[in-house]
């Protein structure tokens, strides 16, 4: 109850359940959108409501609430409009609801511009005069503050409301994870017990879910699986197609139809997988040509093509900061309008950088580290140029460096399965408590690398008489550096082999070893 606006909120939603009123989630088209519209649909519907849903389709619907979607609930006789994760910058349709006298309650975590939304209550911990601890919640963080506090109404035995609460902590720590929030204080606690939960599944979407991505029943996920195999097929959704399947999978009580949805979301995710590969092979060839390699050599990277699918944009951008060591936008342009997604650097505020520029934009949003943006497509070139020199503006030559930390050096003849349990301890790793990163020196490569999808590779290593075996992942390109016989330094992190039951090495950068 610290979160501002909550205690009017859940007034509002418990008048509405009482009188029968048309509710309805608006959310994104994200992991972190998608599950908080089912964490709320299912505590108001718990609650004795019915609730219907919007996700908005990526393409046709564009990011977040607009006014069609409004004068569409208004016309299904919806007189209470809920957002998660979305509707801290949605000042123009709040204020259409009100005209059309529809009551908005804004859930976020987004960071807020100078005037909030003229909403009944606007539930976001990031929010101006808002005393909540945890200022990092996710948008399932903050669905599930409100789903506590709806809840906490109903005056169940609290070994029920207990339960209850941790069957939504699951939904919560995916989003969690896969919303790269920092994993600690409340968050770390979301995603420790959502996690061990996660052994556990009851929801046939879920475990469908769970299923198509290889998550063996009555063994917990770690965060590095949510990250990478069951938020990707959440994610493929809302990039390739419909995120509405999402909530159908997790909604439903039919197995069969929610492995049938698990199983094209895979599909999906496949796709994705591939459209990404296209989009950065034709980058990266372009890249090749005279004139744009110098400018790859800018201060921040804008790059745009026609008929790139915009659901991978985002994706291709994150693959590009890697390589290129650059804030970098890729843009996709589609009947003369262009949109996409920025990723950045550590040392970069992609927010700022487009608030300096706000005429540019037909909307824009995000945070430091991501955002996305759209314009008229007459307006790249001066985007590209203004987002350059901002970045020339602020940055320093050494931002550019890539830089690998190391948290310990190790010899190989310390890696053990002790050593591994205690690395187990300090899980869930993620954004502010990522996986240690270890530094072996002076080591050979014993095997000849055996590329894998054309993209990653594995090998072998040896160390005072002691050999591991190596993945590394997407860096088929450097795979010279890893000739059998090479003496390297290499950095890596320990992670859980779901092949062998224990642990795999994973290669996060390497060097040629170091003289003496």
């Amino acid at each position: 109850m610290l979160l501002l606006d909550m205690q009017p909120a859940i007034e509002r939603i418990v008048r509405a359940i009482r009188n029968h009123e048309g509710i309805e989630i608006h959310g994104d088209y994200d992991v972190d959108g998608t599950t908080s519209t089912v964490i709320l649909k299912t505590a108001i519907e718990m609650a004795g409501g019915q609730a219907g849903f919007f996700i908005p389709h990526r393409i046709r619907d564009g990011y977040g609430i607009r006014d069609a979607a409004i004068e569409r609930a208004a016309q299904n006789g919806v007189k209470l409009v809920i957002s998660v994760d979305t509707g801290i910058r949605a000042q123009d349709a709040v204020r259409r609801a009100n005209e059309l006298g529809i009551d908005v309650i804004v859930t976020d975590h987004h960071l807020p511009e100078g005037h909030l939304p003229p909403a009944i209550a606007v539930i976001n911990p990031n929010r101006p005069g808002c005393r909540y601890p945890e200022k990092n919640l996710c948008g399932a963080g903050v669905a599930f503050k409100v789903a506590q506090a709806l809840l906490a109404t109903l005056g169940w035995p609290r070994d029920k409301f207990e339960r209850i609460l941790a069957s939504f902590l699951k939904m919560a720590a995916i989003a969690t994870v896969a919303d790269v929030v920092p994993l600690t204080g409340e968050n770390r606690i979301i995603v420790y017990f959502g996690l061990r939960g996660l052994a556990k599944v009851r929801n046939p979407g879920l475990r469908a879910l769970l299923d198509a991505a290889g998550v063996v029943e009555g063994r917990s996920p770690t965060a590095h699986h949510v990250g990478f195999r069951i938020a990707p097929r959440i994610n493929a959704a809302g990039r390739m197609a419909s995120a509405e399947e999402v909530i159908e999978l997790f909604i439903g009580a039919d197995p069969e139809k929610a492995r049938a949805i698990a199983e094209r979301l895979s599909l999906l995710n496949s796709e994705r997988q591939e459209e990404e590969a296209r989009v950065i092979e034709q980058i990266l060839q372009e890249c090749e040509a005279s004139a744009t390699q110098a400018a790859t050599q800018a201060a921040a990277l804008v790059f745009a093509g026609e008929g790139w699918h915009r659901g991978v944009l985002g994706i291709v951008a994150s693959r590009l900061v890697e390589r290129f060591c650059r804030p970098c936008f890729v843009l996709g342009t589609l009947n003369g309008e262009t949109a996409g997604s920025g990723r950045s650097i550590p040392a970069f505020h992609l927010l700022d950088s487009l608030e300096s520029m706000p005429q540019l934009f037909i909307k824009f949003g995000g945070h430091r580290q991501a955002a996305g943006v759209t314009m008229a497509t007459d307006n790249v070139a001066e985007f590209r140029q203004l987002f350059a020199a901002f970045a020339d503006r602020v940055l320093k030559p050494e931002d550019f460096e890539p830089v690998q930390r190391i948290d310990a050096a190790i010899r190989f003849k310390q890696i053990d399965a002790a050593f591994w349990q205690s690395l187990q301890r300090l899980e869930p790793f993620g954004m502010a408590n990522p996986a240690p990163v270890f530094a072996a020196l002076h080591v050979e490569v014993v095997s000849e690398p055996a590329l894998m999808k054309e993209k990653h590779f594995r090998f072998a290593a040896a160390q005072d008489g002691r050999v591991i075996k190596f993945v590394a992942f997407n860096m088929a390109h450097r795979i010279a550096e890893f000739a059998r016989g090479a003496h390297i330094d290499i950095a890596f992190k320990i992670e859980a082999d779901d092949y062998s039951g224990g642990w795999a090495a994973r290669v996060c950068d390497v060097r040629q070893a170091s003289s003496g």
